[in-house]
């Protein structure tokens, strides 16, 4: 085999010119790259707090602005009275007159109707001409779809009118799918 000969620079040996100016060059270019690379950093970093920031401030938008409302005895009876109200609101005047209706007769006269939303009751009163028809009109409401448990909770035969009609006052109950 042959042998290998390295020419390795002696002291007395001078680097010409040309290896310093390559080895600055080197160095200018490893520092070029250095701070490159650190205003990139930087420039990565600021992105980053900014897109946290921007998604931060999406969801505090997202979820709704509620305010802290206090709340008196006043205000708290004020809200259960309208929702009262609205419960009444929302009774189903419709099947109930309809039920009213086709229980009616000639002979019965309605004066008012009180309903009980709470206890889902109603008060009717009114006249009748008769026992006999107050009575048909008892069991035509207790026989309809809407009204349960329909009874004469009252009746009073009117002296003072020349015709002697039965007033009378019904109470019943009504269905939960009213």
């Amino acid at each position: 085999m042959r042998s290998l000969k390295l020419n390795f620079p002696y002291r007395r040996q001078q680097m010409p010119l040309v290896d310093y100016l390559l080895l600055f060059l080197g160095v200018v270019v490893a520092l070029t790259v250095i701070y490159t690379l650190k205003q990139t950093m930087s420039k990565i970093t600021y992105w980053e707090v900014r897109e946290a920031r921007i998604v931060q401030q999406q969801k505090h938008d997202r979820q709704p602005r509620t305010p802290i409302v206090r709340i008196n005895k006043a205000t708290q009876q004020e809200f259960k009275r309208a929702d009262d109200i609205l419960r009444q609101l929302n009774l189903p005047w419709e099947a109930l007159f309809d039920a009213l209706e086709l229980a009616a007769s000639e002979q019965i006269a309605l004066l008012s109707l009180q309903p009980s939303v709470s206890g889902q009751t109603i008060r009717i009163t009114g006249e009748a001409r008769d026992l006999g028809a107050l009575v048909e009109y008892v069991q035509a409401l207790e026989l309809g779809p809407v009204l349960k448990n329909v009874h004469l909770a009252s009746y009073k035969t009117r002296q003072d009118h020349p015709r002697h009609p039965i007033v009378f006052s019904v109470v019943a109950t009504w269905h939960e799918s009213l």
